[in-house]
């Protein structure tokens, strides 16, 4: 008998009519034989329906303690409603909140982490034949407070159960069939990967792919939670997320993600003195700006150019404050693009593939991109283009690397 976690988002449980299909699907499982937890998200649109209020009568600087009360809401009116609808077909099934199975968060509001999770009461529900249908996103802090986990929260509390219940696997139930070699709105010929390793979805989960939160994905990867991302609407295997071993497909690329949410600052005429960077990037830390990729380039005459790139919500703001900054250090201007894009292959085979690189650049030179960064690593490699090339640069990559076809 396997114990699964399953998650199911905000489109799986966008109406009544869908959560009575959960709840189907829920039912299924259980005559198959497994024990089943479940964790779901707010409603689709109900978190933002939620946050937009909270701005409109506190602004942008509303409390973060009121609002985690206010966003957390959401889950409860899931879990109250899937367990209904579990309870109407016979199956035994019970509501948790967050502080219910004391899932202990830090005191971050609006981006706590998980400390600890007592599952004493939770194990002796499932024994005893019961369904536990938990909220997300939402923790307690040890002052008894709610708090809420961020973006990605409920794939988060899923995976963190599921490593808690030493779970069999943890099924993310999504509206998609599972992982892709690209965006398939992009890639007519994008293929659902049967299995990929941590390593690999978590690049991709950071580089752009919306499928999973890189956290939930790391969390999976460190307790070594078998994680399988599915649909819930269309029968399938899923794509299962687990650790590298020596049966696994070893083609050069397993994936490409794309973001279009950057933008690229580059200080100009810096002097070429050590800790330069440290006080071009400090002061952007300092607001809690996200840097991503950073390129420094050899020192002319004493002098060095400095680019990096940013959230394009971010942009004008660390325009601002580093025009501060150069006067400071005696740069020559601060010049900016916020018409970039990223475009990153992913792959534990490139470990064992050479002349990955290459192809890459070739291909994106044979389409006439221009390549305005690169950033690599061992299992990936990621080039800022123009944002209007991106489609064509990621439909290039995928034939190039001919990820339509199964590896051999």
């Amino acid at each position: 008998m396997a114990l699964i976690v399953q998650k199911y988002g905000g489109t799986s449980v966008g109406s009544t009519e869908r959560i009575a299909q959960v709840a189907e699907r829920v039912a299924g499982y259980l005559a198959r034989g497994h024990q089943v937890a479940v964790v779901v998200s707010a409603m689709s649109g109900e978190t933002n329906r939620l946050v937009a209020m909270g701005h409109e009568l506190g602004g942008p600087a509303a409390s973060r303690r009121e609002m985690d009360v206010l966003t957390s809401s959401g889950e409860q009116v899931t879990v109250a409603l899937l367990s209904i609808a579990l309870l109407q077909r016979g199956v035994a099934a019970k509501s948790f909140l967050a502080d219910q199975i004391a899932l202990h968060t830090d005191g971050a509001h609006g981006r706590a982490r998980i400390e600890r999770i007592d599952t004493e009461a939770l194990r002796s529900e499932i024994a005893a034949g019961v369904v536990p249908v938990i909220a997300g996103f939402q923790g307690v802090n040890d002052l008894g407070e709610i708090t809420t986990l961020g973006r990605g929260g409920s794939d988060t509390s899923a995976v963190a159960l599921a490593a808690a219940l030493e779970a069999d696997e943890c099924e993310i139930c999504t509206d998609v069939e599972g992982v892709y070699t690209t965006d398939p709105r992009i890639v007519d010929g994008a293929r659902r990967l049967q299995q990929i390793t941590f390593e690999e979805m978590l690049e991709l989960a950071s580089l752009g792919s919306k499928v999973l939160h890189p956290r939930s994905v790391e969390f999976a990867g460190r307790y070594r939670v078998p994680l399988r991302v599915m649909s819930t609407f269309v029968d399938g295997p899923g794509t299962l997320i687990t650790l590298e071993n020596d049966t696994m497909e070893q083609a050069e690329v397993s994936g490409i993600a794309h973001a279009v949410d950057e933008a690229k600052i580059t200080v100009s005429g810096v002097p070429d003195l050590p800790g330069i960077a440290s006080k071009i990037l400090g002061p952007v830390g300092a607001k809690n700006i996200e840097v991503d990729m950073i390129v420094q380039n050899t020192g002319v005459d004493g002098m060095t150019d400095f680019t990096f790139t940013v959230k394009r919500p971010e942009y004008e703001a660390t325009m601002a404050l580093l025009h501060d900054v150069a006067n400071e250090i005696g740069a020559r201007e601060v010049t900016g693009d916020n018409t970039i894009a990223k475009v990153s292959i992913v792959g534990v085979g490139m470990r064992s593939h050479a002349g990955v690189a290459t192809k890459v650049f070739d291909r994106l030179a044979l389409e006439n991109i221009n390549i305005q960064m690169i950033s690599t690593s061992e299992i990936k490699i990621s080039v800022v283009i123009a944002e209007r090339y991106v489609e064509l640069a990621v439909r290039a990559l995928h034939d190039a690397f001919e990820l339509d076809l199964e590896p051999s």
